[in-house]
């Protein structure tokens, strides 16, 4: 393969996808968005959200083979669902007892850790007691303890501090999923995590992050302007509790204050709501505007009729450059497996990776080229404890992207994000080419990566 004035780098690892169900479907299996970033493998079961049984799951993927390999973390969400339920409230002593069970068996199956989603039902329902005696059975095999932390906003610190406590008391390596300080109120306020992480760092422990270059999240709606105790049970069990008095009125008077520090609605943007295509792509401002409602109601009539995925435009740009430069922050892309449509998700899905290098390390130099090539390799492959990736060496598996330098860039945007990333001239999924002079070829080279 002709590389002259080319960059050769390991193939890139997201660290954290949400890709669980996807990837095992035809038309999505390809990984295609990702291929054409550059990456090889991807992290699935994030956020507490996934399969469980990981066996099962890894048979689905190498019965046909996948774009991109793939790594599975045992989602917490997901496992106490299956156990406790989504009622709030502490697991039984019977209760924990079979989650850890079942985190025992996950981890045999060759799960590399496990996640938790606390802003999210049933994740959130569990006490640091409860997490801590799970992620104990999964620092006892090798894992990891990944973690989206209860707050993101003004409760980062006692976010990340329950974080590195849960690490501290089951003996295990933390990583703190998509690393920032949201909300107008906060910003900066990551920047005193990053020194709470660096002495904690300093004295022994293993702390780790990683983070999206995009100054937006992604999530539902519901979860962005609901507390997690009003979002218990099921769709029927929320609208009866806005239905009600007395829980009703705390309801909207949540939401109604998480719109006002949101601009009233001009920072959340619809992604996907089957029931208004129309609003796709529209701000909760601009479609009140539109309709000649209040942002509140429109909000309301959204959460009654089942929620949306939004985008919210949360974060401060000089934050996020700062983060991106942090040599224990890699680079995750939160995103997934998709073929374009007429939602409009988040870029991220299609752009992370060469957007972080091609824009923000060789335009922008905001970091060294170096430093960013190894957050989205090394660096990962080390916090997951690979030992036959993440690096180009002898004896290393047959990861490899071949990129231009000059052309290698991000072309989704907010407006239009079903964008394919350009300038991957080759990549090689455990030594077949999956990208062959900058075009796909659809090889499903891919495998489950069982943990050793």
């Amino acid at each position: 393969i002709p590389c002259k004035g080319l960059v050769i780098t390991p193939g890139f690892i997201d660290l954290h996808n949400h890709s669980d169900s996807v990837i095992v479907q035809d038309g999505t299996r390809s990984n295609m968005n990702y291929v054409l970033q550059g990456c090889t493998t991807i992290v699935t079961g994030n956020c507490g959200s996934g399969p469980i049984d990981v066996k099962a799951y890894y048979e689905r993927i190498n019965s046909a083979g996948a774009g991109t390999n793939v790594i599975q973390l045992l989602p917490q969400g997901s496992l106490r669902r299956e156990v406790v339920g989504t009622s709030r409230r502490k697991a039984t002593e019977d209760e924990l007892e079979s989650m850890c069970s079942l985190a025992e068996t996950a981890m045999k199956q060759g799960a590399w850790g496990m996640s938790t989603g606390l802003i999210y039902v049933p994740s959130s329902y569990a006490d640091i007691d409860e997490l801590v005696a799970i992620a104990t059975v999964v620092g006892e095999h090798g894992g990891i303890y990944a973690s989206h932390i209860r707050g993101e906003g003004a409760g980062l610190l006692d976010s990340i501090n329950e974080a590195m406590e849960i690490g501290q008391r089951a003996k295990l390596p933390v990583h703190i999923s998509h690393f920032k300080s949201s909300g107008r109120d906060n910003w900066g306020l990551v920047r005193v995590a990053v020194d709470v992480i660096n002495k904690a760092r300093e004295r022994g422990q293993v702390v780790t992050a990683d983070q999206y270059p995009y100054r937006a999240s992604s999530t539902s709606l519901g979860a962005t302007l609901l507390p997690s105790k009003m979002r218990a049970g099921n769709r029927d069990a929320v609208i009866k509790r806005l239905d009600d008095p007395q829980t009703g009125k705390a309801m909207v008077d949540a939401i109604r204050t998480n719109l006002e520090k949101r601009d009233n609605g001009a920072a959340v943007r619809i992604a996907r709501y089957n029931p208004r295509k129309d609003w796709v792509g529209k701000s909760l401002a601009q479609i009140a505007s539109e309709e000649k409602k209040p942002a509140l109601d429109i909000a309301l009539e959204i959460i009654r009729a089942g929620g949306a995925a939004i985008v919210n435009f949360s974060m401060d740009e000089d934050d996020v450059r700062f983060v991106m430069r942090v040599p224990w922050v890699a680079t995750a892309s939160d995103g997934r497996a998709y073929l374009p449509g007429a939602d409009k998700p988040h870029p991220r899905s299609y752009g992370t990776f060469p957007r972080k290098l091609g824009y923000y390390a060789i335009k922008q130099g905001n970091l060294p080229l170096e430093q960013a090539v190894r957050s989205a390799t090394g660096l990962p492959a080390d916090i997951l404890g690979m030992k036959d990736r993440g690096y180009v060496r002898v004896g290393q598996a047959a990861d490899l992207a071949v990129f231009d330098p000059e052309g290698f860039i991000d072309l989704a945007s907010f407006g239009d994000p079903h964008q394919y990333s350009e300038g991957v001239r080759y990549l090689l999924v455990n030594g077949r080419l999956a990208v062959y002079r900058g075009t796909a070829t659809g090889a499903l080279a891919g495998r489950a990566l069982a943990k050793p």
